[in-house]
């Protein structure tokens, strides 16, 4: 017979212990803990929200608004009290009276030469040169750039007479050249660009690229250009409006044989008593191709906001 197997005498290991029970903070139930994450959800906003939000958009769409009302009045309605707030049956009347009384037509076509070609000179220039700033190292980089902000402190108006007489000895006086080459770069378009490729444009692109043997110039074109496509949107469309609008150096530079739209604007409305409706009719016309660039660029001007915004 074989002999019984001896039960082991070797002890069960002891049965963990329970943890404690969670410490409970009084009026504490339910609430988020501090510093988590709140993504996804959705904010509403309340009536007085939305109440703020109608009053600006009605105080800023209301110029506008009053400028289509008044191109399509008479002068005699815009002078009665209080004036017509709807629009009236002259509009296409006074758009004629401003084709009469001054040649918007090449007024047009001038500012939009003049507009398109200093915005992609701006827009190419300060992103060559806000890639240098933010990227590239080179000796002298910071003194340059401080220089290049410092000559935003500079009020334009000084640099008229001398602009004035080198325009002059190269006989460029009364040529768009005069208007276009001395607005191809900006000091705000360089910091713009170079603020913006700071945050956007990651080094280890760069240095991927140069392993695997990229130019700088390739670098520029392949990966620089479509990462700041936004930041260039947004300073395309702030450049051609604020060369939309000038008035000071066109009127200084060119004549009424070529004149800008602003410069056009001004021979509008003469005589003893000035038209004001034709004069509102010929800022509706030189304010409709701002609105056409808004339009085409909206979605990438909110998109490089937006991509500014949550940097960080």
């Amino acid at each position: 017979m074989t002999a019984p197997i001896a039960p082991s005498t070797t002890p069960a290991p002891p049965a963990p212990a329970a943890a404690p029970p969670a410490r409970r903070v009084p009026g504490r139930a339910g609430r988020p803990r501090r510093g988590a994450s709140r993504a996804g959800r959705t904010l509403h906003a309340g009536p007085v929200a939305y109440a703020i939000l109608i009053v600006a958009v009605l105080v800023s769409a209301f110029p506008f608004y009053w400028t289509i009302v008044a191109a399509s009045r008479s002068n005699a309605d815009l002078a009665r009290i209080p004036p017509a707030l709807l629009p009236g049956p002259n509009l296409m009347r006074n758009f004629e009276a401003v084709l009469e009384e001054a040649d918007i037509g090449k007024a047009l076509l001038n500012s939009l030469l003049v507009s398109g070609s200093i915005t992609l000179g701006t827009v190419l220039c300060c992103t060559l040169a806000g890639f240098a700033f933010a990227k590239l190292r080179f000796r002298g980089r910071g003194a340059l750039l401080a220089v290049t902000v410092g000559t935003m402190m500079i009020p334009p108006q000084l640099g008229v007479i001398p602009l004035f007489m080198l325009i002059a000895d190269l006989g460029w006086v009364n040529q768009l050249q005069a208007v276009i080459l001395p607005g191809l770069v900006s000091a705000f378009g360089v910091f713009f660009m170079r603020q913006f490729l700071v945050q956007s444009l990651p080094d280890e692109l760069i240095e991927a690229a140069r392993v695997d043997g990229a130019s700088t110039a390739r670098i520029f074109w392949s990966i620089v250009v479509p990462i700041a496509r936004p930041g260039m949107a947004v300073l395309g469309l702030l450049t051609f409006m604020a060369a939309w609008n000038d008035f000071f150096w066109p009127i200084v530079a060119l004549s009424s044989s070529e004149p800008t739209v602003q410069v056009a604007l001004r021979q509008l409305g003469g005589g003893y008593v000035h038209d004001q409706s034709v004069i509102m009719a010929g800022t509706l016309l030189g304010t409709l191709p701002v609105l056409l660039v808004f339009g085409l660029l909206g979605r990438q001007i909110v998109g490089g906001i937006m991509q500014g915004a949550v940097k960080g």
